[in-house]
């Protein structure tokens, strides 16, 4: 438990100084994030029916944002990210506009769309956009339950203040499923490799993977996206 504490404390300590980018305040703000696979041949039909059901979504009561990614070297891999005001938003919304979504995918799709639900751990204020050299991580935080060392919460909290405080960071939010208290989604955007490059290398990056490493019953699961305009 010392060994937990002592890189607890220096990777607190290692951020002061720096100027963030600020977080966000919390509130009953709902997070749904989906995963599917199309054919590599039908990735451009599928980013379309992405624009087409965003572009709905946008006029109903208590949408914020959807962000749509693509897997850098596996076409047809996608990622959604919506941002809803609170949950009855989220289940108040028009169905037919997902029913449409799911519809233009049928014909196309290897796998099925899958949809979870999760509130908010730490979301800074970001951009919604960056250029087309950005890059963008999106890992899955699976923690297996009583294995001694801190809480992930908090590491993944401190990870975020830290990284958003590097030159090269977009976005570093992180949310929390809403049923299983475990899991978590960081999704990151850096300006370019490099600013990645250089995030992997920092050492609040390195002191958090080997904290976060004998609570996880695998290794992480991150992979690299690009942003859908």
């Amino acid at each position: 438990m010392q060994v937990w504490l002592l890189l607890l404390s220096t990777w607190l300590a290692s951020g002061l100084g720096l100027q963030a980018q600020p977080e966000a305040p919390v509130g009953p703000t709902f997070y749904a994030v989906s995963y599917f696979e199309t054919t590599a041949s039908s990735a451009t039909v599928a980013a379309d029916a992405l624009r087409k059901y965003r572009d709905a979504s946008r006029k109903l009561p208590g949408f914020v944002r959807i962000d749509f990614f693509e897997q850098v070297g596996r076409p047809g891999h996608f990622a959604v990210f919506e941002t809803w005001r609170d949950q009855p938003a989220f289940d108040g919304r028009d169905a037919a506009i997902q029913k449409t979504l799911i519809a233009a995918l049928e014909p196309i799709r290897v796998a099925g769309y899958d949809q979870r639900p999760y509130k908010v751990l730490t979301i800074g204020n970001g951009p919604a956009a960056a250029d087309r050299q950005a890059v963008y991580v999106i890992s899955h935080v699976d923690v297996a339950p009583n294995i001694p060392g801190p809480p992930p919460g908090p590491l993944l909290r401190t990870l975020a203040e830290a990284s958003r405080k590097e030159p090269g960071n977009v976005r570093f939010d992180v949310v929390q499923h809403t049923m299983r208290g475990n899991h978590y989604t960081v999704v990151e955007g850096w300006r370019n490799q490099q600013a990645f490059d250089a995030h992997v290398a920092a050492t609040h990056t390195k002191q958090y993977r080997d904290a976060l490493q004998p609570m996880t019953g695998s290794p992480l699961d991150e992979r690299v996206y690009k942003a859908i305009e």
